[in-house]
């Protein structure tokens, strides 16, 4: 009965709000609201780009909250620690499992806690690298050599990891990569613009297989 119900939350939800994504505000003191600009360019740039019909503003949900079944599509970056506690890891993962997607976001520094995190969410799945050539990767941009390099810290190469549900992926894990960097606004880094657009072509991906799967 919990999981009908759940099930019914999620595809009311899901209709009345398919064309809006959220940040995830989180707690444990890390900065889950750093790169501003980042959601409001990528939406703009699909809304352009892959005839989405996004809102222009990203909403913000935190990761205990009802309104998490409301998201197709969750987003969650930061430099430092996290923390979720036990309502937190139980509505995350009835999400997740219910219809949602979560694109966590490595800004450098996050890595060693939110690997914690995602275990207790969920014990029995491990995070696995995603390869290029699934489908993410694809369309309706090509990566072929997968994750694209946005940013530089520690000299590795950027990675993608998941978590699959019955084959599904319901959560998307960048590190090395700083995905969310690329989409701020061309001040903040000063990057050049193939690294932009390369940025938010891979965000567009994301998007685009959120809404279309």
């Amino acid at each position: 009965m919990k999981n009908i119900f759940l099930a019914f939350l999620i595809l009311i939800g899901f209709q009345t709000f398919a064309q809006e994504i959220a940040l995830l505000k989180y707690n444990g003191g890390g900065d889950w609201y750093a790169n501003p600009t980042s959601l409001p360019n990528l939406i703009k740039f699909c809304n352009q780009n892959i005839s989405t019909n996004l809102k222009n503003k990203p909403a913000t949900v935190e990761p205990g909250s009802p309104d998490l079944l409301s998201y197709p599509f969750v987003h969650m970056t930061g430099h430092g620690n996290v923390v979720f506690n036990d309502n937190e890891i139980l509505n995350l993962r009835n999400y997740l499992t219910s219809g949602g997607f979560i694109h966590i976001d490595d800004n450098f520094g996050m890595d060693k806690y939110i690997r914690k995190e995602i275990k207790k969410i969920f014990p029995n799945n491990e995070l696995v690298e995603i390869p290029s050539t699934h489908k993410i990767f694809q369309g309706p941009f090509s990566f072929p050599n997968g994750l694209p390099k946005i940013h530089e810290h520690e000299n590795q190469k950027p990675q993608a990891f998941g978590i699959f549900i019955e084959g599904r992926l319901v959560l998307f894990y960048t590190f090395e990569c700083d995905l969310g960097d690329g989409w701020e606004d061309e001040e903040v880094h000063n990057d050049p613009k193939e690294v932009r657009e390369k940025a938010l072509k891979m965000g567009a991906n994301l998007v685009h297989y959120v809404f279309t799967n």
